[in-house]
């Protein structure tokens, strides 16, 4: 199958006819990937720079988007951050040119409240509380901000949004359930309505503890849900019990193991992951955030090497139990 047809069966909670597709949202190691200097671009380097020299830049940078894509065979090619909508209609449009429907194009088009910065945390809470028209009338700009941006992007030919909006802590989420339902599900809701009914595909990120909001995430209707954070206590096989039915599972290697633990751990914790939520279709197997800068590349080599080798479908649980008891044997 081709990378994109495999999102598109996952995303519909089918098996693809090969193997688990994967993703992620950000690929920080391209330097370690492809060597020194090799980077996505940053603010700095767009600075002060217009016409034929910026397309340029924004041109090298959708080629190092599709050489990630390529090499480390993702199914979606995410856009990472660019300062205008002007500069990722560009590569949007640049990206179909060059890959045409070989993967699924995404770039962020999310607009709710979130977790505030610390600076203005305790400021919003009271915000909330002592103008709650005032708050509700700026979710509905947010609102119809997203749909809006929503709609530009869709027009150049992109496929699927994701709404990286952190709600959570490790302890659950930032505003109560009770309050989540008033100031963040209604607009969420009419945000993913909108972009469904455009034909775009929706997935909804948030670190933390989302049990105790997640039918409400699920509320909205999106495709998918990243990261089903592990360091947060969320069991991936347990969501794929309740709500695997309704919703694309995109994770969950754990990024503290990825991160500090050796190769053969990481190993054991992505047959974990191959084991709980692959069998069925509907998964994503992905990091449980992004590759950062930091984390050992062996690393996420090694998560990706037992894709290559246990994410093959129909997923052979049996197989995967015996290498984990291998795995976890070995010193």
């Amino acid at each position: 199958m081709k990378p994109k047809e495999r999102a598109i069966a996952a995303l519909n909670l089918q098996e693809p006819d090969d193997i688990v597709p994967t993703f992620e949202l950000e690929f920080q190691l391209t330097e370690e990937l492809f060597g020194k200097g090799v980077r996505f671009l940053t603010g700095d380097d767009l600075k002060r720079t217009s016409g034929e020299e910026r397309e340029n830049l924004l041109i090298e940078n959708a080629l190092l988007m599709i050489r990630v894509a390529d090499a480390l065979d993702y199914s979606i090619i995410r856009i990472n951050w660019l300062p205008t909508i002007e500069d990722e209609i560009f590569t949007i449009k640049f990206l179909k040119k060059e890959v045409g429907d070989e993967y699924l194009i995404a770039c962020e088009a999310g607009g709710t409240y979130g977790i505030p910065s610390g600076e203005n945390m305790e400021e919003f809470a009271y915000f909330l509380f002592d103008k709650r028209e005032e708050a509700h009338q700026y979710a509905g700009r947010m609102r119809d901000w997203a749909i809006e941006r929503s709609k530009r992007l869709r027009d150049a030919g992109l496929d699927c949004v994701t709404q990286c909006t952190d709600y959570c802590f490790n302890a659950g989420p930032f505003l109560s359930p009770k309050m989540f339902s008033e100031f963040v599900t209604p607009y969420l809701q009419e945000i993913v309505g909108a972009q469904r009914d455009m034909g775009l595909y929706v997935i909804i990120h948030t670190d933390g503890n989302i049990m105790p909001i997640i039918d409400q995430l699920l509320s909205a209707r999106p495709h998918a849900l990243h990261s089903l954070d592990p360091m947060a206590k969320v069991d991936i096989r347990e969501v794929k019990r309740l709500y695997g039915d309704r919703v694309c599972l995109c994770g969950n290697v754990n990024c503290a193991i990825l991160h500090m633990e050796s190769p053969r751990k990481v190993m054991i914790d992505t047959l974990r992951a191959i084991r709980d939520a692959s069998p069925g279709g509907g998964h994503f197997l992905t990091t449980s955030n992004v590759p950062f800068k930091g984390m050992p590349l062996e690393n996420y080599l090694a998560m990706l090497y037992i894709r290559q080798r246990f994410a093959r479908y129909p997923i052979n649980v049996e197989e995967i139990e015996k290498e984990i008891s291998s795995l976890s044997s070995l010193k």
